[in-house]
């Protein structure tokens, strides 16, 4: 397997998967939109780049001389990643891995797969830019709610901001099943692929709520009960079965979120 990884975007996920590939003895290639990064990603064993979605130059010919480009960028600049797309032709990328989201899916109150029926959004847009070009393979992987160590679900909503649609699920996943994932997926080499990243269990957002926010000390949440309920269940079958995965957050009741960081389980 070739070692060489470039990772485009190494914010609050891509920071710690960096971490976990150069230990498992990559060489990794990373991208910053600040040069006061630098120090830090060169201390971490990262080769650091300064690159702008928004203002791409041949800066990046040199930041794509790896096999496998793995994104995981928040935005949803359509030009510029169609202008990322005509770079990666030109290069010696071969496999690319992009981070999305389960937001693409439309919620009709059933469980999604990979194959439920999308929005019209500039999400699925860009992800059809990665999956419709032959000149390199790519495998999507949708990322359902984010959270973990900073990130705790009882702080999401605070100062009496109201939780709409409380008898809804949730659909949530923890940073450490994140990067394992996408660690695993280079690892098997599972390429051509789109895979649902979500946890087991699926509470509604009331029983969520109050449990988190109880586990923080926080407030009792407030709750909007004049919503109509819309929902979906995202399911991670496809994911779990070509992967062989099993879920280290798996349960998202069964574990309290004032000390989930005492709780991680080592990745």
């Amino acid at each position: 397997m070739n070692k060489n990884i470039s990772i485009l975007g190494c914010g609050w996920l891509g920071k710690p998967l960096v971490i976990k590939l150069i230990e498992e003895g990559f060489t990794v290639k990373g991208s910053t939109t600040t040069t006061g990064k630098f120090d830090e990603f060169k201390n971490l064993g990262i080769t650091p780049f300064l690159i702008s979605l928004e203002n791409l130059t041949t800066t990046i010919n040199q930041f794509l001389t790896s096999e496998i480009l793995i994104i995981a960028l928040p935005s949803k600049n359509i030009e510029g990643f169609n202008n990322l797309v005509k770079f990666i032709e030109k290069s010696s990328v071969k496999k690319v891995l992009f981070v999305s989201s389960t937001s693409v899916y439309v919620s009709r109150n059933e469980v999604v797969t990979e194959d439920s029926q999308l929005q019209n959004s500039p999400l699925v847009t860009i992800e059809n830019l990665f999956i419709k070009n032959t000149m390199f393979e790519t495998t999507i992987v949708r990322f359902a709610g984010l959270f973990g160590y900073d990130r705790k679900p009882g702080n999401f909503f605070k100062n009496g901001r109201a939780i709409p649609n409380p008898e809804g699920f949730v659909n949530m996943i923890h940073q450490d099943d994140c990067v394992l994932i996408l660690e695993k997926i280079i690892k098997k080499n599972s390429w051509n692929g789109i895979f649902n990243a979500c946890a087991d269990t699926h509470p509604t957002r009331r029983d969520y709520y109050l449990k988190t926010n109880a586990d923080l000390g926080n407030e009792q949440p407030v709750f909007d009960e004049n919503e109509t309920t819309s929902f979906k269940i995202i399911s991670n079958n496809k994911l779990k079965a070509a992967l062989n995965y099993e879920f280290k957050y798996y349960d998202l009741m069964a574990f309290d979120y004032a000390h989930f960081d005492s709780q991680i389980i080592s990745i």
